[in-house]
């Protein structure tokens, strides 16, 4: 079975444009089977403004209270999931929203549980139970949450979350979609990008901000068991007549 991994950020869920939906069905109609893995920072964080809870984060994760948690689950398996269901699905592309510290479709560990708090990263993957819905036709849209230790829920970082969903199914591309065209540099897109010139481009100061942990999880993800990952827009077509548009990373070349 063909498989693409889409990570789709909380800050680009509402602008998901038509273009976008046609590059989806486009690969679907290739047999592609599409797994999502979703985010929800901005909606977390507005929620958590609401409740009137401070929150805080450390080397770029979240650090997650029992309160933190509670919010957090709130808002990725109660909103956020439904919402891209319901475009999905909007869009004639049938799909199932699953909670993914459910039956165990996500393990993981704390990382530190002192400096942390709730914060896990992934052990374990189903893949069984995710390919058994793709083969049903459906689209898996997945939470990053994990099952814990001791019956506890973990809170995944989404670029990790899906970056092991990748590597577990041996995805054939690994799509990272956000709300720029891809990487930028002097406001023109990087079509491809090696590891060495990546970290180049981070030292340079190209690469900044959020784009940062994106490009990191491109790396790791394309350094496994993926063949193919890409940084793409979901504000247009992400793949147009057997065209990936986007940045491409690729394999440094080996000089003899």
């Amino acid at each position: 079975m063909k498989t693409i991994v889409v990570k789709c950020g909380g800050s680009v869920l509402g602008e998901l444009s038509e273009a976008f939906f046609d590059s989806m069905k486009e690969l679907k109609e290739q047999g592609y089977a599409i797994v999502f893995v979703h985010g929800g920072g901005p909606e977390i964080n507005s929620m958590l403004e609401a409740l009137q809870v401070k929150t805080e984060f450390k080397n770029g994760l979240r650090v997650t209270s029992e309160q933190v948690l509670q919010t957090a689950e709130l808002a990725l398996a109660g909103s956020l999931n439904r919402q891209l269901v319901r475009l999905l699905e909007k869009h004639g592309i049938p799909a199932i929203g699953l909670n993914s510290s459910d039956n165990r479709l996500l393990e993981a560990d704390f990382i530190d549980q002192e400096q942390l708090g709730y914060v896990g990263d992934v052990t374990a993957v189903n893949s069984r139970l995710i390919q058994l819905l793709c083969g049903e036709q459906l689209l898996p849209v997945m939470t990053p949450l994990a099952a814990g230790p001791d019956g506890t829920v973990l809170n995944i970082n989404a670029d990790h979350a899906a970056c092991a969903v990748a590597n577990a199914l041996q995805a054939d591309h690994f799509l990272m979609v956000t709300d720029v065209d891809g990487v930028l540099k002097d406001g023109k897109l990087v079509p491809t990008l090696t590891e060495t010139e990546t970290k180049v481009l981070i030292d340079d100061g190209v690469i900044s901000g959020g784009m940062i942990p994106k490009v990191h999880s491109a790396l790791k993800a394309f350094s496994d068991h993926v063949q193919s990952v890409h940084i793409v827009s979901g504000k247009k077509a992400f793949y147009e007549q057997g065209q990936w548009l986007g940045t491409k990373f690729v394999k440094e070349k080996i000089t003899v």
